[in-house]
Order: structure tokens, then C-alpha cells, then sequence
């Protein structure tokens, strides 16, 4: 069993409650999502076939507490579940970025899953699963990234609808580069949203490039 792997490396995790842990990240290659703010479109091409035993070897070898298995989209590798569960199995915390455009409803309990629900600006809602919102357990997050004013008051009546606050932490994040983040902050303060604003540290540290 192999997967197709774009990079592992060793950083800060920039995003979600884990923000500024040391991490491993494990990146798959290829993604079904074609976000139109995506910071990750090297990742839909390319990379290397690894084996699970490969992996877990290529991240012992930074003796990690956390690790986050992302992408692309890592679920669209079907052998990405087997990874999580030997993953845990071997002791780590995990997490999982997904894109939500996948079923989310057999990923190993013990793995903390990052759901990022697509906006309208996203250009992708129509391929979001929103029917993964009932696979969320309270160890989970859910991610909104929010293009413009639009797609925060759009965020901010599904949170309402759902209460999503009630089941698991949720992200509010500005598209780096193109909403101000003070403006969200002034947004979510007025609106006293139970919400953890994000913005994406890894960016802020070595800007936007691989491997960070």
C-alpha cells in the first residue's frame, strides 16, 4: 500500500488550536477542489510513491508530538485512512486538513479533523459535503476562510443555523493577502461571534512558499 506523497517536513503549525506546535506535516498530492484563493496548487501534481512504513519512518526521524496529514486533499487517497490509523496507533496526535468534498464519516476517532467548509467565494460550496458536519466530534474544528464581507455574513448565519459552536471550536480566517485582518477582528468583536479568529502564522514567519 502506497501513497503519493508531495513533502514531509518539519514546522510550526500555523493554523487551527494547535497554532505555533511544532509538527510534522505530512503533504498528499492531488486535490478534486480548485479553490480560487488555494496556496496549495503545487501540491496537485507530482511527488512520490512512499509506503506507510516509509512515512512513519520519514517522520520518527523528527521525533514529533503532533503530526497533520493535509494536502491537496488528502482523503482523495484512499490509503490516507490506513495512514491515520497507523499514524495513531503509533502514539502521535493527529489532524486532518480536509476540504470536506469527501466523507469524512470513517477517519479513525482518535484523529482531530480540520473541516474547512467552502464559502460561496470560494468558487467550490457546490462540491462541499455538508453532511460531514454530523461526523464532528468535540475534538474537531471547522474552518471557515473567508474571502470577503459576503462570505463572512454567509459563515456567520450557517454558524447561527447550525450551531456549530455547540459541537466543536470554530475558525474564522481572512484569504492571506485579501481581507484585512483587523477588519475580521472588528467584524467578529461587533458581532460578539463565538468564534476563534486564525490568522496563518506560517505565513507571517516565512511568507508563502512550500515546506513552511
Amino acid at each position: 500500500m502506497k501513497l503519493k506523497i508531495h513533502e514531509i517536513f518539519y514546522s510550526l503549525q500555523g493554523e487551527s488550536s494547535r497554532v505555533g506546535l511544532p509538527t510534522v506535516f505530512v503533504r498528499l498530492t492531488g486535490c478534486p477542489m480548485r479553490c480560487g484563493y488555494c496556496d496549495t496548487a503545487y501540491a496537485f501534481n507530482g511527488g512520490s510513491n512512499m509506503s506507510l512504513n516509509e512515512i512513519l519512518e520519514k517522520v520518527a526521524s523528527y521525533s514529533p508530538h503532533y503530526i497533520t496529514v493535509t494536502g491537496g486533499e488528502p482523503l482523495a487517497q484512499k490509503a490516507c485512512w490506513p495512514l491515520l490509523t497507523v499514524l495513531s496507533d503509533a502514539g502521535y496526535s493527529v489532524s486532518l486538513e480536509t476540504g470536506g468534498a469527501i466523507d469524512t464519516s470513517q477517519v479513525d476517532q482518535r484523529v482531530s479533523v480540520i473541516l474547512d467548509i467552502k464559502t460561496p467565494g470560494s468558487g467550490e460550496l457546490k462540491n462541499m459535503r455538508l453532511d460531514n458536519i454530523n461526523y464532528l466530534k468535540a475534538q474537531d474544528e471547522v474552518k471557515f476562510v473567508l474571502c470577503d464581507r459576503a462570505d463572512y455574513d454567509w459563515a456567520k448565519d450557517l454558524l447561527a443555523k447550525l450551531n456549530l459552536n455547540k459541537t466543536c471550536s470554530v475558525l474564522f480566517s481572512p484569504v492571506y493577502n485579501q481581507v484585512n485582518p483587523t477588519e475580521l477582528a472588528e467584524w467578529i468583536l461587533q458581532d460578539r461571534l463565538p468564534v476563534r479568529m486564525q490568522v496563518q502564522l506560517h505565513k507571517i514567519l516565512w511568507g508563502e512558499k512550500p515546506g513552511v
